[in-house]
């Protein structure tokens, strides 16, 4: 078989994973760090949020972790409400430690201007893996919505229900990284007993509009912010990024409801999904973090002036 066709290593071309199989790859997916390391800092803000546990993940014998959102202490009715979530794909580092950055660095800076709710890691089982599926193999950024399978999809869909209609921004923080290409859609693709299509990984950050509620400002916004901190990533040679044509500097479109992606979530006027290139030799971990916690500061920004 040629590498295009079949380049994972479990299951039989043409056919999706079965029970067995989604066995097998949870098998051989080990523990990589701890979460643990995600746990201390957001207890460590409980004097500026409110800690709230909204759910727990029940692994098994890989143990069970809570699930935890920071929210402000002054809260106030009268405001509108910005969520930060990061960890969907427990894989993507800066995406947990950049929202844990704004919320223990910048997040004081919009008391009385808007209430905050920060869920820093939504997949920690996936975060101690490093690994972009949840212990079931599912994808939890495909899972908001009403056939979503996620677990840690649908404890984030109920936490956020009491406030719906009241959200202003929601800022879902990603990355793309060289294992998208190398492993995660190679994965999938075995998974859906599908052929494997090469892409290109973008070098630099960009952002993920709403095609059905396009905010151009807004997100050009996030985008002069973060230039100032890291690279803005350039389009192929097609125009595009991850297949998809760019409709400003380092912005493309996805349509997020249909595809149950986290930033259609709350039904926010702004939201965005940002998209950081951890892997540059031009990028560290901390400019990676920075990155994130200066798009939430600029769409926060953005949103509060609109």
């Amino acid at each position: 078989m040629s590498a295009s066709n079949w380049p994972y290593p479990i299951g039989t071309r043409g056919s999706a994973w079965d029970a067995t199989e989604k066995a097998r790859w949870r098998a051989s997916v080990s523990k990589r760090r701890d979460y643990g390391e995600v746990v201390a800092p957001i207890r460590r803000l409980e004097r500026s949020f409110e800690l709230r546990r909204y759910g727990s993940i029940d692994c098994g014998t890989d143990g069970e972790f809570p699930l935890f959102a920071l929210q402000s202490r002054s809260w106030n009715d009268a405001l509108p409400i910005a969520l930060v979530t990061g960890g969907v794909h427990g894989y993507e580092t800066s995406g947990v430690h950049g929202a844990l950055l704004f919320a223990r660095r910048d997040a004081a800076a919009f008391e009385g201007r808007v209430n905050m709710l920060i869920a820093p890691c939504v997949s920690p089982w996936a975060y101690e893996r490093i690994q972009r599926w949840n212990a079931d193999a599912i994808d939890p950024n495909r899972s908001f919505g009403p056939n979503g399978l996620a677990r840690e999809s649908r404890l984030l869909i109920d936490f956020i229900a009491p406030f719906r209609g009241r959200f202003l921004a929601h800022l879902d923080l990603h990355e793309t990284t060289d294992t998208d290409e190398s492993e995660f859609r190679p994965a999938l693709a075995a998974r859906d007993g599908k052929p494997f299509e090469p892409g290109v990984i973008p070098d630099g950050f960009y952002v993920v509009d709403d095609s059905a509620n396009q905010q151009p400002l807004f997100q050009r916004a996030i985008i002069d912010a973060v230039a100032k901190v890291t690279h803005i990533a350039e389009p192929d040679a097609r125009g595009q990024i991850i297949g998809e044509p760019l409709k400003d500097r380092g912005v493309i479109h996805y349509d997020v409801r249909p595809l149950g992606l986290c930033a259609s979530l709350t039904g926010a006027r702004f939201t965005t999904t940002t998209e950081v290139y951890p892997d540059s030799p031009r990028a560290t971990p901390e400019q990676c973090n920075e990155a994130q916690a200066a798009a939430v500061r600029a769409g926060l920004e953005f949103a509060l002036r609109a």
